[in-house]
């Protein structure tokens, strides 16, 4: 319809002319729903309420006198109450860009003072704490033209070339490099376990694969053997049983021929040997009975000679008692002792003689060394009864 006007509804419409608006101001608010204008007497004009942006990008000095260069963004727009309306409409209407330049340098000069009464290590490690003061001490001044803040965002913090930052910051960097390190070598040690895992298994599925079909070729294989062999192997069998017959006959033929060699070799050689030896044992004793029968002759030479001169050996004993004063006591009988004793004497000194011959030879009769009377006879008379030369009883 004709001077029926309707703003956006990121707008506000504002009408001059005519009645004033709330509390004195030069126009009236109308939003979200539409007006009749009067066209002539009245005249529209529309502010934007939709968000607005404004960077701020600063040089401020820090409590501890190192220049930061600062990039902040603010998000801001005119406030939906009449009274930020009025205000803002009554400063931006007619250029509404001079909001976001405002609003820049506002926010710069706040920023400015906050970061001057803060360190270095408190502006980088509380950057939400320097958004927060900074937006609670622009407040006030925001509302005064109209404008609320929705956010403030501090992008960026620079110390340019003095180096402070990356100096503070070395530390944290060498630890969240040696972290990344760490955590690179486990990932890298977590992908090469997985990797060599992965080929663990795929070695042994080709492993089992291959038992497998080694194991169906093999029963292939030894099925088609055994089906292709059947009739070698009844051969080889036969073979077999050939052999053994053949083995076994070569067996017999080796044991009859042993034991001919046995008769006509082995026989006749120990036959030999046993004829050899009952040769040699003949001999020897052929040899031990003509020494005996040497040593027989020469001993009974010797018994002869003496057997010979016995009576005269027997002769000079009795010889030797004729100057003697023998007393016959008893008559005939010591008479014949006397003889008796005179004959045994010689019999003594015969032995004696003997031993002593063979003494002389070396050895006695049972073929060890005499060790006699070294050849002397003892010629020792017999006493019977009591005698004593030159005495009478």
């Amino acid at each position: 319809m004709f001077g029926y006007r309707v703003p956006a509804p990121d707008e506000a419409m504002l009408i001059s002319g005519g009645r004033r608006g709330l509390g004195g101001a030069p126009f009236r608010v109308v939003t979200g729903h539409g007006k009749f204008v009067l066209p002539v007497f009245r005249k529209v004009r529309f502010l934007t309420l939709s968000m607005c942006e404004s960077e701020v990008t600063e040089t401020c000095v820090t409590k501890q006198g190192i220049a930061l260069h600062v990039r902040a963004v603010i998000a801001f727009k005119v406030g939906n109450d009449t009274e930020s309306i009025i205000n803002a409409g009554q400063r931006f209407l007619s250029d509404q860009e001079q909001m976001s330049i405002l609003t820049g340098r506002i926010f710069a000069g706040h920023l400015r003072a906050i970061i001057g009464s803060m360190t270095v290590e408190e502006i980088v490690t509380e950057r939400q704490k320097l958004a927060a003061e900074v937006l609670d001490t622009s407040k006030t001044e925001m509302a005064k033209i109209g404008l609320i803040v929705d956010s403030l965002q501090i992008q960026s913090i620079d110390d340019g070339d003095t180096g402070y930052i990356d100096a503070m910051s070395a530390p944290h960097k060498a630890a969240i490099q040696r972290q990344a390190q760490i955590a690179q070598a486990q990932a890298n040690q977590a992908a090469a376990e997985a990797e060599q895992d992965a080929a663990r298994k795929q070695a042994e599925y080709a492993r089992q694969t291959a038992v497998v079909k080694a194991e169906y070729t093999a029963e292939v294989d030894r099925a088609q053997a055994q089906a292709a062999q059947a009739g070698p192997l009844a051969q080889a069998h036969a073979q077999q049983e050939v052999l053994a017959a053949q083995t076994e006959l070569a067996q017999r033929q080796a044991k009859l021929r042993q034991q001919q060699l046995v008769s006509e070799v082995v026989k006749p050689a120990e036959a030999e040997a046993e004829r050899v030896r009952i040769l040699a044992i003949a001999e020897a004793e052929r040899m031990k009975i003509q020494a005996e029968a040497a040593a027989s002759h020469d001993r009974v030479a010797l018994d002869r000679m003496l057997i010979d001169q016995l009576p005269q050996i027997v002769k000079e004993a009795a010889g030797g008692l004729s100057g003697a004063n023998v007393n016959v006591l008893n008559g005939a009988d010591g008479l014949g002792e006397i003889a008796a004793g005179l004959v045994a004497q010689g019999l003594t000194i015969l032995d004696s003689v003997r031993q002593n011959l063979n003494g002389q030879n070396g050895q006695n009769t049972d073929g060890r060394p005499e060790q006699g009377n070294n050849g002397r006879l003892e010629l020792q008379g017999p006493r019977t009864g009591r005698q004593d030369a030159g005495e009478e009883e």
